[in-house]
């Protein structure tokens, strides 16, 4: 269980396709008391450590099929989290680290505020998760925690306000127009409706 409240951003430092084309990824991070075995989430995807002390990380084929994972090239920046500790101030929301689908960065508009920079930021999401977005909402992109704005229903897309701090601190100062993000939407909203489902049908 993480937050959503990006710890640090690092960079991946080596990627190694398997005989069974899952993969293998090295990420370059101050995290050097990480331990074996320990889950932390790269842009939103929670993957398990395979060596006490480094960033190492075996991909399976279910989670390349179910991410953007298999995009990323040597060098490209990372969103960071570690999981959630019970003394943990939870800033966030609950995120899980299990990604609920791809969408596309969109477009961007940039406004001056007396903190620097702010921006708009309109991403695509996929139509069967729609559903499950509401205004002033929560949602994980690659792992941050952020709060919807606008939602275009009719297109399937939404937008979120970045302050320059999650700029400056993440990995969106990197995206480009036509990038994949990971989406992960409130699970409090997918209990709603299994839950309503339950009555409609009991």
């Amino acid at each position: 269980m993480f937050t959503g409240i990006i710890e640090k951003t690092g960079r991946v430092r080596a990627i190694e396709k398997t005989e069974s084309q899952a993969m293998r990824i090295q990420v370059d991070a101050d995290f050097s008391d990480v331990l074996t075995g320990e889950s932390v989430a790269v842009n939103g995807v929670c993957l398990t450590t395979t060596q006490a002390g480094r960033l190492d990380f075996f991909v399976s084929l279910e989670t390349l099929s179910k991410t953007a994972l298999g995009n990323l090239k040597v060098g490209a920046k990372v969103n960071l989290e570690r999981a959630l500790l019970p003394t943990t101030r939870l800033s966030g929301h609950y995120v899980q680290g299990h990604v609920d689908g791809v969408g596309k960065f969109l477009r961007s508009k940039t406004f001056q505020t007396p903190n620097g920079v702010s921006r708009e930021l309109w991403f695509s999401v996929p139509a069967e998760l729609s559903r499950y977005l509401v205004s002033k909402g929560s949602i994980a992109i690659n792992g941050i925690s952020l709060t919807i704005n606008e939602i275009d229903e009719a297109k399937n897309e939404f937008q979120v306000h970045i302050i320059p701090h999650t700029w400056e601190n993440t990995q969106l100062s990197e995206i480009r127009d036509g990038d994949a993000v990971h989406l992960e939407v409130d699970v409090i909203a997918k209990y709603v409706e299994k839950m309503l489902r339950s009555r409609t049908h009991g």
